[in-house]
């Protein structure tokens, strides 16, 4: 304004309506608003996908298989960050604390999810304020057994645990896990004594299984056909109601006796507390079109895993049917970690 008035005193003529006119226009130009910086779009850098459970088992491997068309369909890297311990608990509490940015996301599974909430008395985080992305797949457990054990079906291994109750052991991918599950209801549907043996991941289970340490094996297709297609182990039922195309001799859990035998390793993408709906919608759709890629759906059939229908509803609904049978099934084996 001094300068204003400067001009004014320098300048006599200039009359009240002109300098008037000269203070409002230098108003206006101070008022303008200041340019907006452009948001990057979303996605703008690499995506940590946080898996519960080590390298090798069968969620690293869905992580692996459909992170990598993941990636591809949003244009950035999906990098998988393998959190093994607790059941799934480590690997949940971190996506807990992470920022709610869409940078950080949860293969979860049964476990994380619906079950653990059940059988630790405590637990770092809320499975229900994640927010939800979308199912991913879902792959029939195989129940094997090591060749030391000589029994050729269910019906010999539910013989010989009965006469020895208390001395098999089952291996699986650790308290809480899936595999955990699978062998608590197959005790239920059999009334046998088995000893549950925990590992970090399925991979380790299975090379228990392999040394003689556990007799007993329980996980998904993609872990167990390779040792037995080479003779390590016997498969002797899987927990399905339909024989699958990539292990097709392994009878199902009816024809084996046991049709109450049910269960399989399920998947579903999560994201942090408070994650912009956009960016959840964005990640679903993106999750969407890479199941429905060709060569994703041949290689996931290939090694026995199905996909899942995708979308936030279709992941609350499961949550509930999932919740309901596993709140039965821990109460009636009482299962309890701490």
């Amino acid at each position: 304004m001094s300068n204003f008035l400067s001009f004014r005193w320098k300048n006599p003529f200039l009359t009240a309506a002109a300098l008037l006119g000269a203070v409002l226009c230098a108003a206006t130009v101070v008022a303008l608003p200041r340019p907006a910086f452009a948001q990057a779009a979303y996605p703008a850098k690499p995506i940590k996908l946080i898996v519960p459970f080590g390298a090798g088992g069968i969620t690293d491997v869905v992580a692996r298989l459909v992170g990598q068309k993941l990636g591809e369909e949003l244009k950035q890297s999906v990098i998988i960050d393998n959190r093994a311990g607790a059941g799934g608990n480590i690997a949940a509490q971190a996506l807990a604390q992470a920022a709610p940015d869409g940078y950080t996301l949860l293969l979860g599974t049964v476990g994380t999810q619906v079950v653990n909430k059940m059988i630790y008395s405590k637990l770092a985080y809320d499975a229900s304020a994640f927010a939800p992305v979308s199912l991913v797949s879902n792959s029939p457990y195989v129940l094997a057994v090591n060749d030391a054990l000589r029994v050729d079906d269910v019906k010999g291994l539910v013989a010989y645990a009965k006469a020895n109750p208390g001395k098999l052991n089952a291996g699986s991918a650790g308290n809480a896990s899936s595999p955990h599950l699978g062998l608590e209801l197959f005790k239920i549907a059999t009334h046998t004594e088995i000893v549950h043996v925990p590992f970090k991941s399925g991979a380790e289970a299975i090379n228990a299984a392999l040394g003689g340490q556990v007799q007993i094996v329980i996980d998904a297709i993609p872990v167990i056909r390779s040792q037995v297609q080479a003779g390590r182990l016997k498969a002797l039922v899987i927990a399905d109601d339909a024989r699958s195309g990539a292990m097709p001799k392994v009878p199902t859990s009816a024809e084996a006796g046991v049709p109450t035998f049910l269960i399989g390793s399920w998947n579903a993408l999560l994201a942090p507390p408070g994650t912009p709906k956009q960016q959840t919608t964005l990640l679903s759709e993106a999750l969407a079109r890479a199941l429905a890629r060709p060569e994703l759906q041949a290689k996931l059939a290939e090694i026995g895993v199905e996909p899942l229908p995708t979308g936030e509803a279709a992941y609350l609904k499961h949550v509930r049917s999932e919740t309901d049978k596993w709140t039965r099934i821990t109460k009636a084996a009482g299962t309890k970690v701490d």
